[in-house]
């Protein structure tokens, strides 16, 4: 069989760029692979490493030359980009995978399973399915609007302009109700399917042992605790709490020099955003009934109040819960209250 020590590919739908190198110091073989020979010429060589961004389908494709015994390394590709020469083609891609998957400074993406996958897709889904039902209800109370019919802000609002177009009045003109009705049934349908995606999420949530754990962290829910699962796993990828908080995009941009410590005023938002937004929504459920009952929060949460913005105070604390949360998954361990601790 051939060996080889490395090798990188440049992942496509229809086409895969193979670079691979037998020793250091040795001419690299380069191959322009179709998607029916693709797993037949890993097939066809000995284990070895193989290094690949972390793009569209690098998961399924690690998964599967994994199971023919290869070591697989997916990077971000912000990571490969300094090791692409210019003028970029997809030799040039193959060549900056296999160089980039031998520094050993490199940070890696672990491999997420079908089952984490699945767990992903369900948030994107959810998300999806949100924004569409925002628009429906944005475009159903911007078109009463102009005919001078208001209503209450949030959920609880747009639901009563639904009944109101699904009731059919007399103030609502019969050419407007046309447009309407659509709009009304469509913003019925999405509210049932996102009901249906967070019972699903709620029960996947509940049968987990360490999303059950997440949960009982202060502004940590259900689907928070999911969404954490499905990104991170056990979050051991992490070398500590800040290193997790950074990738999530909750901490300050270093811009050190001569050796002074310079950090900006804005976060990173850096990473999933999704889950940095459940944190900060969590984060910020928690900041509304600390500021109702202040004897109930921590004191460490009150003097942040009393000496920051409320926004400020919001992300402070979500960075904080991320940080929790790390502990919580690398440990083991129960959430523990550090008041009653």
């Amino acid at each position: 069989m051939k060996e080889f020590s490395r090798i990188g590919v440049d992942l496509a739908k229809g086409f895969f760029q193979v670079h691979a190198v037998e020793r250091e110091g040795t001419p690299a073989v380069t191959r322009k692979l179709g998607r029916a020979k693709f797993l037949g010429f890993f097939a066809a060589i000995a284990p070895c490493r193989i290094g690949m961004e972390a793009c569209g389908s690098a998961h399924y494709w690690a998964r599967e030359l994994m199971a023919l015994g290869h070591e697989v390394r997916l990077m971000p590709p912000a990571s490969v980009k300094p090791y692409v020469k210019r003028n970029k083609n997809d030799a040039r891609d193959a060549e900056g995978c296999c160089e980039a998957v031998a520094r050993p400074t490199m940070r890696f993406v672990p491999v997420k399973s079908v089952e984490q996958q699945g767990q992903r897709a369900l948030h994107r889904a959810r998300d999806l399915l949100v924004r569409q039902r925002t628009q429906a209800g944005n475009a159903i109370r911007g078109q009463l609007y102009e005919m001078g019919l208001i209503a209450a802000k949030g959920s609880a609002g747009i639901k009563g302009l639904v009944e109101r177009v699904e009731a059919g009045p007399a103030d609502i003109p019969a050419a407007l109700l046309i447009a309407l009705r659509p709009l009304a049934a469509q913003w019925r349908a999405l509210q049932a399917q996102i009901s249906q995606l967070d019972e699903a999420l709620q029960a996947q949530a509940r049968a987990h042992a360490d999303a059950r754990r997440l949960m009982r962290i202060p502004n940590v829910g259900p689907i928070s605790a999911h969404a954490v699962i499905a990104a991170i796993g056990d979050g051991r990828q992490f070398a500590s709490a800040r290193d997790f908080a950074a990738w999530v995009g909750l901490t300050r941009h270093n811009h050190d020099t001569g050796g002074k410590t310079r950090l900006t005023g804005h976060i990173s938002k850096a990473g999933d955003g999704g889950l940095r937004r459940l944190l900060i929504l969590g984060a910020s459920a928690g900041l509304r009934h600390a500021r109702a009952k202040p004897d109930k929060a921590s004191p460490w949460l009150r003097g942040l109040l009393a000496r920051r913005p409320v926004k400020v105070a919001i992300v402070a604390q979500a960075a904080k819960t991320a940080r929790i949360i790390w502990a919580v998954l690398t440990s083991g361990k129960d959430y523990r209250d550090p008041a009653q601790a």
